[in-house]
């Protein structure tokens, strides 16, 4: 195959991984020269000659086309070098933690569980059920994750999470899908906003005025739709202010007095002294819905199934694969 004028051809696989490998290398040497300001306590501590330590770091400079260290006695590091050096004991330990916790899982020494949530979950129930989980099971690694409804649906089905806690409602014959519970709906103002002034509980229609922040801005569909679908419930049209990524930045831009926010009342947990909060006339609710895969037998599954459904009227956890 003839390369493309201007271009380098495409390394193969084992080209891109010797070279990944290393990479690495090059890091750990220059990491360690750097931490010793000496080429010859480095080389002792890595149990390699000297010249061929210098002969690498050299290698590393010439392949990112900067001097790294300023070779006076002792060794000090250029700008550029201490960039590297920082950046690269972090990818060092990084790399030794994911070696590490690998190991241990090989060896059955732990079981990882990965849990995927939607941002405004940590302020309601999702807070209490993992501390429970941890005591039911104290040796599992819980990883916490936090990614939208959507989002979810696509790690559950790679494998990534191993269940989803969301608020956006839709059927896949791939996944079992729960409703926890309803959680009703307050309005964030900001703290001097004329409302709060007014007191009692807002309609909608007493907020089709003011200026709607959205969230999540993406993927859609989301909880954002669910907002709006309240607004065209009521026969309403939002003047839409902004849309962003997250209830932490839609809280924000409420005390900043950029626009209001619907959201689940939990969020009043959130704690901020620069929002208020009031609850919505209409009873509007957002559910809290937990997603799993249809034929997960996994005994940590029931486990946090069962937790979660705790109080739930009519919630089996030995119907655990029924849709």
């Amino acid at each position: 195959m003839t390369a493309v004028s201007g271009m380098q051809p495409l390394a193969s696989i084992g080209e891109r991984e010797e070279r990944a490998a290393m990479d690495l290398r090059h890091l750990r040497y220059f990491t360690t020269v750097a931490a010793e300001g000496s080429f010859s306590r480095a080389a002792e501590k890595l149990h390699i000659a000297q010249p061929p330590l210098s002969r690498q770091i050299q290698q590393l400079e010439e392949e990112l086309g900067v001097r790294l260290l300023d070779r006076g006695r002792p060794i000090t590091m250029t700008e550029a070098g201490r960039y590297l050096f920082e950046q690269g004991l972090q990818v060092l330990q990084r790399v030794e933690e994911m070696s590490a916790m690998t190991t241990r899982i090989g060896k059955r020494l732990v079981l990882q569980f990965n849990i995927g949530f939607v941002a405004s979950t940590l302020y309601d129930t999702l807070p209490q059920l993992i501390r429970d989980f941890r005591i039911l099971a104290p040796d599992v690694e819980v990883q916490l994750l936090e990614m939208t409804t959507l989002e979810q649906i696509s790690a559950l089905k790679d494998g990534r999470i191993d269940v989803g806690f969301g608020r956006l409602r839709f059927d896949d014959d791939m996944l079992v899908r729960k409703v926890l519970r309803e959680e009703g709906l307050c309005v964030a103002l900001g703290g001097a906003h004329a409302l709060l002034a007014r007191g009692g509980t807002p309609t909608l229609a007493d907020l089709e005025a003011e200026p709607l922040i959205l969230y999540p801005k993406a993927p859609r569909p989301s909880y954002a739709d669910q907002v709006l679908s309240f607004y065209r419930e009521a026969g309403i049209r939002p003047r839409i202010g902004m849309e962003v990524r997250d209830v932490q930045t839609a809280l924000g831009l409420v005390a900043s007095g950029v626009g209001i926010c619907v959201v689940p009342a939990s969020v009043r947990r959130f704690g901020r002294d620069d929002v208020q909060f009031l609850d919505l006339d209409e009873k509007f609710t957002s559910p809290i819905i937990v997603s799993y895969r249809r034929n997960d037998t996994s005994v940590l599954l029931q486990q946090i199934i069962g937790l979660a459904g705790r109080g739930a009227p009519g919630w089996q956890v030995d119907g655990l694969h029924d849709p």
